[in-house]
């Protein structure tokens, strides 16, 4: 059935982003969410934030429920978001505060009020994935989980970024009938996971049911990272057959918010986007 709730996870500390790099000069508006590692608020040449592209894109798929997962710290952004809600007559903006960043599960657990029994899409704060995508996952008629898979070849083609970082991505492994085996982080050979619709990289844009907030509570913290990651809880999603996660395969690109150098290129790539609010 087609879902109306989305949350965004925006708190990320962005440690990769706060580093300088020797020859990228960024304007005093944009350094100033650099350095605090704020990804999903950078301004686009100068003007607007990231995360605006993505509420513009949700709003184009059909989206009437945002939930922007932040941190406790990030109250000029409560501020900005709720003057938007104010503006807006179609979506309203809420927040879910994940106290500490404990972790994409965690920051999932964070919307779990906002969610209640519905099914939700959930996705990060720093990429921008296509219209096309967001409503196809909306639009989904049974009540189960999905995942986009990016083919790899088509998201190098079209984002902002090369086949070098995808290496530290994860790729999906499916069976015949398209549903998620397992989730494999920075595979030595992705080609082993090829399906008929090529490598599928997983770029975090789930559709949930509620169950996702039972996995939530289960998993254990990554032994290195000491994160309770989301891909903990699907995989557990998946090997207790809580519920079916489907994979929908997309030839398309997604932009990627990681590094300054990533800035430049990104509002390359929205120079032409009209924000329609």
């Amino acid at each position: 059935m087609r879902i109306d709730k989305a949350v965004i996870l925006a708190r990320g500390l962005g440690t990769r982003m706060q580093r300088r790099v020797e020859g990228v000069r960024l304007d005093p508006e944009a350094e100033q969410f650099a350095e605090k590692g704020w990804k999903a608020f950078i301004p686009i040449s100068g003007k607007r934030p990231f995360l605006d592209y993505t509420i513009h894109f949700l709003r184009k798929a059909g989206f009437k429920e945002i939930c922007l997962v932040i941190g406790p710290e990030h109250d000029a952004v409560r501020e900005y978001y709720s003057e938007i809600d104010g503006k807006l007559s179609d979506i309203s903006i809420s927040f879910a505060v994940q106290e500490k960043p404990l972790g994409t599960a965690d920051a999932v657990y964070a919307a779990r009020n906002f969610v209640g029994e519905d099914s939700f899409l959930m996705l990060n704060g720093d990429n921008l994935y296509p219209v096309d995508a967001l409503r196809e996952l909306r639009e989904q008629r049974d009540d189960i989980c999905y995942v986009a898979g990016f083919e790899k070849e088509a998201l190098v083609r079209n984002s902002n970024f090369d086949a070098e970082r995808v290496k530290s991505f994860a790729v999906m492994e499916v069976d015949d009938d398209w549903n998620l085996v397992r989730i494999v982080e920075k595979p030595e050979n992705p080609e082993e996971y090829r399906t008929k619709s090529g490598v599928l990289v997983n770029m975090n844009l789930w559709r949930f049911t509620p169950h996702i907030f039972e996995a939530c509570e289960r998993i254990e913290p990554h032994p290195i990272r000491k994160e309770y990651e989301i891909t903990a809880a699907v995989q557990l999603l998946v090997d207790e057959k809580m519920v079916p996660v489907k994979v929908i395969p997309f030839e398309a690109g997604v932009l990627d918010l990681t590094y300054r150098t990533d800035i430049p290129a990104v509002m390359h790539k929205l120079k032409e986007v009209q924000l329609d609010f």
